[in-house]
């Protein structure tokens, strides 16, 4: 997705939390190798992120800039097997996260010594089943309901407008059922919530209504930016896309608009791991312990356009800063181990019952 962010702001990031200086005097002297998603996004941290917490904790950083999907879970166990680690802390998204978990490619972590785990949410802290604690929340995104405002010049308040009568021929919607949380978000509009997601029968029953919607799809689509075109020009005037990219992009003056459905937006995320074969554990936790801290998240919004995975009431973000990467709204959650334990037979029902 951040091959897609073409902006950065410019506004100056808050002061952080002083970090333990015992710990920091013991990692100091080694770098550390983090990964985020290239292009953009490692740009960004590069400039915004990694000089700071360098000069906040002594610890050099070497930037790494990953490869998209999951290449780079595979690059992370092949070098793990020989002992090796090409990244000591990667950014991963969730199910790349859960295959790594499943394999025990994650070093196990202290979380005692992480004093800013309590800002996150539980969904945000990541435990194997044994309990043992792996893994943060590092960045999250919206995808939310878009409209083109000539069009609509009222924004709908409800997914259920997908599937009205009147939207025939109008809809782009993204192409796979792991990227567009359309089972999601079905399930959250029509059956109470994602639980009906965690038999074949109810997911069936899902797929079952998302079939209705294919009178109104006009395009099921990979390419992000032919969406976006086709949504500013109004050719295809409603669908789901980026809630901070469409928001920049009706600052610009395009006739485009986001909206937080009654249902909620789909929250989506990546997370910081851990290699097993890291050799810096220590600055590894003290990274992304720094990056828990509220002042952090806050700074992604302004410089990068990720939503903070903190409360928003533990951050400095003004309403205007909040609501251009956020809502108050209660998040519809990706059901990520459905895309892993089910994936083959979800991408042949998705075919076949859905976009075929």
């Amino acid at each position: 997705m951040f091959n897609r962010r073409q902006f950065l702001s410019t506004t100056a990031g808050t002061a952080v939390m002083t970090l333990a200086a015992p710990a920091i005097l013991r990692a100091a002297g080694t770098p550390l190798k983090v990964g985020t998603y290239g292009g953009y996004f490692q740009d960004s941290f590069d400039k915004f992120i990694f000089p700071d917490f360098t000069a906040e904790t002594g610890i050099e950083i070497q930037s790494i800039g990953e490869p998209t999907g999951e290449a780079w879970l595979v690059q992370l166990g092949q070098a793990a097997r020989a002992g090796q680690a090409p990244a000591d802390v990667s950014m991963m998204a969730q199910v790349a996260r859960i295959k790594g978990e499943r394999s025990g490619l994650w070093a196990k972590l202290d979380d005692g010594a992480m004093k800013n785990l309590g800002n996150l949410p539980e969904h945000f802290v990541h435990r194997y089943e044994d309990g043992a604690f792996y893994g943060t929340g590092a960045v999250s995104w919206y995808v939310t309901l878009v409209t083109n405002t000539a069009t609509y010049p009222e924004a709908p308040t409800s997914w259920q407008a997908l599937w009205a009568p009147e939207q025939k021929d109008r809809l782009g919607l993204m192409s796979l059922a792991s990227n567009s949380f359309l089972l999601e978000i079905t399930a959250t509009t029509f059956f109470g919530g994602t639980d009906i997601l965690d038999t074949e029968e109810g997911i069936l029953q899902v797929m079952a209504k998302l079939g209705e919607l294919k009178p109104n799809v006009r395009l099921w689509y990979r390419d992000e930016g032919q969406f976006q075109q086709a949504l500013e020009t109004g050719e295809i005037p409603m669908g789901e896309y980026y809630h901070d990219v469409t928001g920049l992009a009706a600052s610009q003056g395009k006739p485009v608009r986001s909206t937080f459905p009654d249902e909620g937006a789909v929250l989506d995320s990546g997370s910081w791991v851990v290699s097993r074969a890291s050799k810096a554990l220590d600055q590894a936790q003290i990274f992304i312990d720094y990056m828990a801290q509220p002042a952090i998240q806050a700074k992604l919004s302004r410089n990068v356009g990720t939503a903070p995975t903190v409360a928003r009431d533990l951050t400095d973000l003004t309403d205007e800063e909040f609501a251009a990467v956020s809502s108050d709204k209660t998040p519809i959650l990706p059901k990520a181990v459905l895309y892993v334990d089910k994936a083959d037979w979800v991408s042949q029902k998705w075919s076949e019952l859905v976009t075929g």
